[in-house]
C-alpha cells in the first residue's frame, strides 16, 4: 500500500515537473526558431481577383504586424449571367491593378465553385508520408480529372481507425489556364488560384473566430454554399431556384442545409448559418430563421473587422475573402496551382543550434568562472590569516579597547546632550526675560529651574518661558504680589528643563524627597 502511494506521488511529481518544463521550453523554442520572415511581423500585400458571373471583383490588401487592411477595391460588370472572356478579364484586372497602385502585389485568383470539384476521400494511414504522390496518382478516381488536366490541392481533415480523411479540390485546367495566360501577357503573374468558397470560409472565421459554420450565398436565380469545419470545406452544394417566390427558395435551401445541420448536431455543436445576399431581401432571412430554428447572420450586415477605405460603398466579399485568405496567418487556404505540393517551412535550425551552444557556454562561464575566482580568493585569504594570526590577536585587543573608549565617549556625550549646561540656561533666561525684569535668586538643578525676582507684569513671563526651547511647564510656585516700593510684581516660579529623561527626573525627585526627610 505504501509502495503504491509512493509511486503515485512520484508520478504526480514527475507529471507536474514535465508540464512546468514544457511551459517554459515551448515559448523559448519559439523564440529560438523565430524567423524574421514570420507572418506576424513580415509585411505583405496581395491583390485578390474574384471571377463571378457578370462581374470581376478586385481587392487590394496589405498586412503589417498581423494587421490586415483593405487599401481599395474595384468591381467591373460584364454581360449578365456569363463569365467574362479571358482577354476582357485580363484587361479589366490590369486596369484595376493600375488604379489601386498594386503593381508589386502578389495576385490571387478566386474561381467560382461550379468550376471546381470538392470531394472527400479516405486513404490508409500508411500513405501519409507520400500523400501528395498518392493523390496525384488517384486524382482521376477521386474527381473526373487526371492530374495532368487539372489544377488541384488537398487538405487533411483527420485521422481515425487507421484511415486518413482528405479534402480534395480540383478544377479543370482548360477553364482556368486561358485566364492565367492572358494575365501573363499583360505582365501579371498569378501566384495563387483558389475557390471563392475558401475565401468566404476564411472571412467568416476571421469575423467571429468560429471554425464550424454553414455558409449560403443567394443570388437572383441560383445559390451555392458549404459546410465549414475546422477551417476547411467539408461539404459544398449549389443549384438554381425553380420558382421566384421566397417560400420555394427557402424550401430548396432547406433540402441542402438540413443534412449539414445534422452533421454539426451529431458532433455536439450548434449550427450557425451565415448568409450572403447578393440581392438584399430581409424576408429570406426571417423565413430561414423560422425553418431552421437556428441563428442566422447576414454577411452584408456584419462588421468584418477589417479596415476599409470606404465603409459606405458596396464591396465584394468574395474578393475581400481572397485577401484575408492570402494574408491571414491562421488561414488554411488552398492553392490549386501547386497541384498538391506543400512546402514545409523548416525553422532555422542551424542558427538555433549555434545560439543554444553559445547560451550553454555562457551559462558554464557564468556559473564556473565566479566559483573558481572565489576559491582562489578564499585560498589567499586563508594564507594571509595563517601568516598574520599574531597581528589579528593584537587587532582584536585594539578593537575591544576602542569599543570600551567609544562607550565612555558615548556616555559623556549623552550626559552632555541630555543635561543643558547652567551657562546655556542663564544665557537663555537673559534672552527670554524682558529688560525690566530682574532676578534676586535663581536655582538650577538637573531637571528644574526656580526663579525669584521682580517684573513689571509677572503673568507676562509665563508665555515667554513656555516659548523657549529649553523650558516647559512654567508656573508660579507661590502667589505674586505687588511691591509698591519697587513698583513691580514680586514672583516665585519654577519650570522644567526640556529634554530631560524620565528616569533621571524620577531619580532627582527621589533625591529631593530624601533630602526633605
Amino acid at each position: 500500500m505504501n509502495g503504491t502511494a509512493t509511486i503515485k506521488k512520484f508520478t504526480a511529481f514527475a507529471s507536474s515537473w514535465s508540464a512546468a518544463l514544457k511551459k517554459i521550453a515551448t515559448p523559448l523554442w519559439r523564440v529560438l526558431t523565430f524567423s524574421l520572415a514570420d507572418e506576424s511581423i513580415y509585411p505583405d500585400k496581395t491583390l485578390a481577383a474574384s471571377l463571378e458571373k457578370g462581374t470581376l471583383s478586385a481587392a487590394y490588401g496589405t498586412r503589417l504586424l498581423s494587421q490586415i487592411k483593405i487599401q481599395g477595391f474595384k468591381e467591373y460588370s460584364f454581360e449578365e449571367d456569363r463569365y467574362p472572356q479571358p482577354d476582357v478579364f485580363a484587361s479589366s484586372l490590369a486596369l484595376a491593378i493600375n488604379d489601386l497602385g498594386a503593381a508589386r502585389a502578389s495576385v490571387s485568383l478566386s474561381i467560382p465553385k461550379e468550376w471546381a470539384i470538392i470531394n472527400t476521400t479516405e486513404f490508409p494511414i500508411t500513405v501519409k508520408e507520400n500523400l501528395s504522390d498518392v493523390i496525384s496518382y488517384e486524382l482521376d478516381r477521386i474527381t473526373p480529372f487526371s492530374s495532368q488536366d487539372a489544377f488541384y490541392d488537398f487538405k487533411v481533415l483527420g485521422e481515425n481507425a487507421g484511415k486518413i480523411t482528405v479534402l480534395v479540390v480540383a478544377a479543370k485546367a482548360e477553364f482556368v489556364r486561358p485566364y492565367i495566360d492572358e494575365l501573363k501577357e499583360k505582365g501579371i503573374t498569378v501566384s495563387r488560384v483558389t475557390v471563392n468558397l475558401a475565401g468566404f470560409e476564411t472571412l467568416c472565421r476571421y469575423i467571429d473566430g468560429k471554425a464550424d459554420q454553414i455558409f449560403v450565398e443567394m443570388r437572383k436565380g441560383d445559390y451555392e454554399g458549404a459546410l465549414f469545419q475546422n477551417g476547411l470545406i467539408t461539404g459544398a452544394f449549389s443549384g438554381s431556384f425553380s420558382a421566384e417566390d421566397e417560400r420555394s427558395k427557402i424550401n430548396a435551401l432547406m433540402e441542402e442545409i438540413t443534412p449539414l445541420m445534422d452533421t454539426l448536431k451529431n458532433r455536439g455543436k450548434t449550427p450557425q448559418i451565415m448568409m450572403y445576399l447578393k440581392d438584399s431581401n430581409p424576408v429570406l432571412k426571417e423565413l430561414l430563421k423560422l425553418q431552421t430554428n437556428q441563428p442566422v447572420r447576414i454577411l452584408n450586415e456584419t462588421d468584418i473587422k477589417i479596415s476599409l477605405p470606404d465603409r459606405g460603398k458596396v464591396i465584394s466579399y468574395a474578393a475581400i475573402g481572397g485577401v484575408v485568405d492570402s494574408l491571414w496567418q491562421k488561414a488554411n487556404g488552398l492553392n490549386l496551382l501547386g497541384k498538391g505540393s506543400h512546402k514545409m517551412l523548416n525553422p532555422p535550425k542551424g542558427f538555433t543550434v549555434i545560439l543554444i551552444i553559445l547560451i550553454l557556454a555562457m551559462w558554464i562561464l557564468y556559473f564556473v568562472a565566479p566559483l573558481r575566482i572565489e576559491e582562489k580568493k578564499l585560498e589567499e585569504i586563508d594564507r594571509q590569516i595563517t601568516a598574520r594570526k599574531e597581528e589579528v590577536r593584537k587587532v582584536e585587543a585594539l578593537k575591544k579597547e576602542i569599543e570600551s573608549l567609544n562607550d565612555e565617549v558615548s556616555t559623556i556625550n549623552n550626559f552632555k546632550e541630555n543635561r543643558p549646561m547652567s551657562l546655556n540656561i542663564l544665557k537663555e533666561l537673559t534672552t527670554v526675560l524682558p529688560k525690566n525684569t530682574w532676578l534676586s535668586r535663581a536655582r538650577i538643578t538637573q531637571t528644574n529651574v526656580e526663579l525669584e525676582g521682580y517684573a513689571a507684569s509677572a503673568t507676562g513671563l509665563l508665555p515667554k518661558l513656555e516659548a523657549s526651547p529649553l523650558f516647559k511647564k512654567a508656573e508660579f510656585s507661590s502667589p505674586t504680589f505687588r511691591d509698591a516700593r519697587m513698583n513691580a510684581d514680586r514672583f516665585n516660579m519654577k519650570m522644567e528643563i526640556e529634554g530631560i529623561k524620565k528616569d533621571e527626573r524620577k531619580k532627582e525627585e527621589g533625591t529631593d524627597e530624601d533630602e526633605e526627610e
